[in-house]
């Protein structure tokens, strides 16, 4: 996986979303092709939250916020289609064909099939649609740089991304420190921590 891809995938999971990457799309042209592959699918129902089972005051805990720059809609599902990119952030010309964007929609079942080229249209126009299913879909791109206009989508700084994934490990330490991490990137800010840590406590070097 494109480490920029895993990085992205790591912050919308922490948000509550569910993803898939680097999903191919293939298109009949006479034969089967690659038409592209999409960086992010990704899909959060309106209630996500963290529970502890075992934890003292559970009824207590303020409700879940997903990162505010995100601009989940409340109280709806919400699925991203999201291009991301190490550069500047914006969506390849083959990510932004109508039906290339249907068949992400169908893969995820969030409109039907014969809604989908209505809701793929509404959203190359303006970078947001609602489906037959009230679901709420966005584009989204992902880079190191964002410009002025580049596209009817919203645009997030990876900078943003990182600082609010180190942000969210050392809030959360008391817990991450205690689970076995399998998501290499939370792995790898973990692990950042723990050296981090240890070089504040090491002894001074008197050789």
């Amino acid at each position: 996986m494109d480490s920029a891809v895993g990085l992205v995938q790591t912050y919308l999971r922490v948000n509550g979303y569910f993803t898939v990457v680097e999903y191919p799309v293939v298109e009949s042209r006479g034969g089967f092709r690659a038409a592209t592959d999409l960086d992010v699918l990704a899909f959060r129902f309106p209630g996500a939250g963290r529970l502890i089972p075992g934890e003292r005051g559970q009824r207590g805990h303020p409700p879940f916020a997903a990162d505010p720059l995100l601009g989940v809609p409340a109280g709806h599902p919400d699925m991203l289609i999201g291009e991301v990119k190490e550069g500047e952030a914006k969506f390849n010309r083959s990510g932004r064909r109508a039906e290339v964007i249907a068949a992400a929609l169908t893969r995820f079942g969030c409109c039907s099939a014969e809604g989908a080229g209505a809701t793929a249209a509404e959203l190359l126009q303006s970078g947001r649609a609602s489906t037959d299913h009230k679901h709420k879909v966005r584009l989204v791109a992902f880079g190191s740089i964002v410009s002025g206009s580049v596209g009817p989508y919203q645009a997030i700084p990876l900078g943003h991304v990182l600082r609010y994934l180190e942000s969210w490990v050392d809030e959360h330490w008391a817990v991450l420190r205690h689970t076995q991490l399998k998501d290499p990137v939370l792995s790898f800010l973990a692990t950042l921590m723990k050296a981090r840590a240890g070089a504040e406590e090491a002894p001074p070097d008197d050789s």
